[in-house]
């Protein structure tokens, strides 16, 4: 090699060196950052307008508002679904439109509606759907409570996977909440996974909290445990400072990563290393945050939920 050749070289091998650590390792995370307004305090009027938030606040998937896609015709529906094309998001998880902890006529007749509305749902691409379980009755003992979830949830999962929905659980480790009423139920992650399988359809898995993982008292290693396929949606919050967690309230919350009463490092991480890849939202019942207009609310969970992104082990975000 002469002297030109040598040098050409050099330089051709210090540029690509250069153009290497220039560009930022590709991150870890496959799941998506998700604007779900009412859970913020944010008011919108139309799937539109929260499409509009989610991109410019640099969210990465939006809630699907329920209601009004079951109401949209056909050609509407269309359009709502390549403008969340267009803005680079995608679904994130719906609510459940069937109230199953009250009396049976009240789920029968949310039960009996939900074909309608699952089919919209999956007209419109939406794969996921979550709820909530009660940590305690008034009436029904854990045995009772838990055959009752179970059939329920059961008929209702069954729906949903029809028409291609997974329907994922939240259990409440609240522990307030836990002892509010006679008769305490599911309230750990443990409780919710057998609750799962005794379902038994192939569609039902977990919503994750990390403010419930907290006050259940669970673990990484039991995040760990799972697989991707285990969890639907998951939930993001902290915890207000020199609180014990038997007086914590849960409405009253913090943004994720405000306080570091709640590990979200370990949380993100754990999610991460099992490759979750579905939506993550902020779900802080923050009165302040309540009391924003929409774009600053908007602006303070998605500046919350990058920093707390940015706390995962192992890679730059």
């Amino acid at each position: 090699m002469n002297r030109r050749e040598f040098l050409q070289t050099s330089v051709a091998a210090a540029a690509a060196l250069a153009a290497r650590a220039a560009t930022p390792p590709a991150s870890p995370r496959k799941f998506t950052l998700a604007l779900t307004p009412g859970s913020v305090g944010v008011n919108v009027k139309s799937q539109r307008e929260l499409n509009e938030l989610a991109q410019r606040h640099r969210f990465e998937s939006a809630e699907p508002r329920v209601d009004e896609l079951a109401r949209m015709p056909g050609a509407e529906l269309d359009d709502i679904v390549a403008d969340l094309k267009t803005k680079g998001l995608v679904w994130s998880a719906a609510g459940l439109p069937v109230d199953f902890r009250k009396d049976d006529a009240t789920f029968r007749d949310g039960l009996a509606k939900l074909p309608r509305i699952a089919s919209a749902l999956q007209r419109a691409g939406v794969k996921r759907v979550g709820t909530w379980l009660s940590p305690s009755h008034e009436a029904l003992t854990y045995r009772a409570n838990f055959q009752q979830h179970a059939t329920r949830l059961r008929d209702v999962a069954r729906v949903l996977n029809e028409h291609g929905l997974r329907l994922g659980l939240e259990y409440v480790g609240t522990q307030l909440l836990l002892v509010g009423k006679r008769y305490p139920f599911v309230h750990t992650m443990a409780e919710a996974r057998e609750l799962i399988a005794d379902i038994g359809t192939p569609n039902v898995g977990l919503v994750l909290d990390s403010w419930h993982w907290t006050m259940a008292g669970d673990t990484e290693a039991d995040i760990l445990a799972l697989k991707n396929s285990d969890v639907v949606s998951v939930d993001l919050n902290d915890a207000p400072k020199d609180v014990p967690k038997s007086l914590q309230k849960d409405n009253e919350r913090e943004l994720p990563a405000a306080t570091g009463v709640i590990d979200v490092a370990t949380f993100l991480s754990a999610l991460v290393k099992i490759g979750y890849d579905g939506p993550v939202r902020a779900e802080p019942f923050n009165k302040p945050l309540n009391a924003l207009d929409n774009d600053p609310a908007c602006a303070a969970v998605s500046a919350a939920m990058h920093k707390a992104v940015g706390t995962i082990r192992g890679a730059a975000m």
